[in-house]
């Protein structure tokens, strides 16, 4: 039999709905367990005068306890020391809320873990605790929301944990260094994730950073979604990280390396960063704090960039580079120093303007920072495709660069359009560049370079393909240099030359060659 149908009378009706909205329905977890735990619940005060970060830590073990929720942050500016983050936590910042790093001073950031790994890479790669918002080991961690991480008191310095860790030279790390310091309270990071499962980061903007904006090492099915960093040193460096997509970021880092994946011994182990996508990403190397103001005032030092490495002890594997810009700072850099491999990289798209120094830099080298290390770096299957690079410096265009005891290999670029600034002299263009052997990979150590446009040496197999070089002002540099390449194909290359210059230049050790539809190379 059916439940019969009952139809309310019109003040019967408006009684329902006024009780509906008097007393909204509460939605719960089995056993009657909030979902949602406000901050200000459990005696966060969000003045920006409180220290706010014991009472946020109190909601989220109270979440935890609960089996997981979101921890709500309302709008207010609440001072927080470290912020610890637990499994199953939803850590929302909303709109109008402003997570506020507390000075130095009041010695509220945690004590740097024992750590004992040897300084193979610095000291802010090797210490996590010292941080604002920090976990380890968690399983199901979600940062998300429309309000502000501002880093405040955090410092963008590691000297003090260069030491503690042994870490004392660009290079190797000295094996003598003093490593027995005490813990610091040294708050450099804004959000440190290690050896985490299935991480979300959305929405949030970081501001002021301190070493490092997002520093996640070791994770795995890590998310970083529309998120805008504006900081003074690195925006996010993604090590020894595997299943990680970045997309729709926006970060400014005129001081450091802007988008940063990396493979540091910092783990004890080799451990390769790997599956990662990066699309529909911006950086720039405005001054701090105009990219958010939108004034986006050129900065001095034009860093901002995407990098691979520097520390690239594990290497790289099967990774993208997507539909991203660069604006006022340093170019894509893909740089394999520390006896790892990188290997299966895909760029494409890529729009530069205003790219000091050179537009697109590939190398390896043997630097090394590894233990027991009994390889070579290498790098191979390396695909640039459909690249402008306007308003390029007068140092180098592009540099493509292996070692002569292990070339590059399978390195092809196709569909670029690089425009110089010019300004090259004969005297430029009879330079003999050094190697870069076991030196910081950095283009500015290697100075100007013999050719605008396009400089290669120790590769085997490069194809170049539909590329099209030009200078602003006069330049007497040729296009292209080309130095111990065995099997190089030109197709369609379409350089600007000065009078009496030839575009390109060939030194004696360049085997199988091709050159098709490219008139101006002889």
């Amino acid at each position: 039999m059916k439940a019969p149908i009952m139809f309310l009378g019109r003040p019967a009706f408006r009684l329902v709905c006024c009780c509906a909205f008097l007393f909204p329905p509460v939605f719960l977890h089995a056993g009657s367990a909030p979902t949602v735990f406000n901050v200000r619940d459990f005696g966060a005060a969000g003045d920006g005068t409180h220290l706010d970060s014991p009472a946020i830590d109190k909601t989220i073990a109270a979440a935890a306890a609960a089996g997981g929720g979101t921890v709500l942050i309302p709008a207010g500016t609440y001072l927080s020391g470290s912020i610890h983050l637990r499994s199953n936590i939803h850590l929302l910042v909303d709109a109008g809320a402003t997570i506020l790093g507390a000075p130095q001073d009041l010695n509220v950031y945690d004590e740097t873990e024992p750590y004992s790994f040897g300084g193979y890479q610095d000291g802010g790669h090797c210490y996590f605790h010292n941080s604002l918002i920090w976990g380890e080991n968690l399983t199901n961690v979600f940062i998300t929301g429309n309000g502000l991480i501002s880093g405040g008191g955090l410092v963008r310095s590691d000297g003090m944990l260069d030491k503690m860790c042994g870490y004392t030279t660009w290079n190797k790390p000295d094996s003598a260094a003093k490593t027995n310091y005490p813990p610091v309270r040294l708050g450099n990071k804004a959000i440190a994730l290690k050896l985490c499962k299935n991480v979300l980061i959305r929405d949030v903007t970081i501001f002021h950073g301190g070493h490092f904006a997002i520093l996640v090492t070791g994770c795995d099915n890590l998310t970083v979604d529309n998120v805008t960093m504006d900081t003074d040193r690195d925006g996010i460096d993604i090590d020894c990280c595997r299943n990680t997509m970045v997309a729709n970021c926006r970060i400014n880092s005129p001081n450091d390396d802007g988008l940063c994946p990396k493979s540091t011994y910092a783990l004890g182990e080799i451990r390769p960063t790997e599956n990662l996508t990066i699309v529909n990403c911006q950086v720039s190397g405005f001054e701090v704090g105009t990219l958010i103001d939108g004034t986006m005032k050129p900065g001095k030092n034009h860093n901002g960039r995407i990098k691979f490495g520097t520390e690239s002890s594990g290497g790289f594997r099967n990774c993208t580079v997507a539909n991203c810009t660069f604006r006022s700072c340093r170019g894509l850099a893909l740089e394999e120093v520390d006896g790892g491999i990188m290997d299966n990289i895909t760029i494409n798209n890529i729009t530069m303007m205003d790219v000091p120094d050179y537009a697109i830099y590939i190398t390896t080298g043997n630097r090394n920072r590894t233990p027991n290390l009994a390889t070579n770096s290498r790098a191979r299957n390396i695909l640039i495709s459909n690249v402008i690079a306007e308003g390029v410096g007068k140092m180098s265009g592009i540099q493509i660069m292996g070692l002569p005891e292990q070339p590059l290999e399978g390195i092809r670029l196709e569909n670029i359009r690089l425009i110089s600034k010019g300004g090259g002299t004969r005297q430029d263009a009879a330079i003999m560049p050094k190697e870069l052997g076991n030196g910081y990979p950095e283009p500015g150590k290697m100075g100007t370079l013999p050719a605008y446009g396009i400089f290669a040496r120790h590769v085997r197999d490069l194809e170049l393909a539909n590329i099209t070089t030009s200078f602003a002002t006069n330049d007497l540099r040729p296009a292209a240099s080309f130095a111990d390449i065995d099997g190089l194909e030109i197709d369609n290359f379409k350089p600007q030359a000065a009078d009496g210059v030839s575009a390109a230049k060939f030194s004696g050790d360049v085997r199988n060659l091709t050159v098709r539809n490219s008139p101006l190379v002889k």
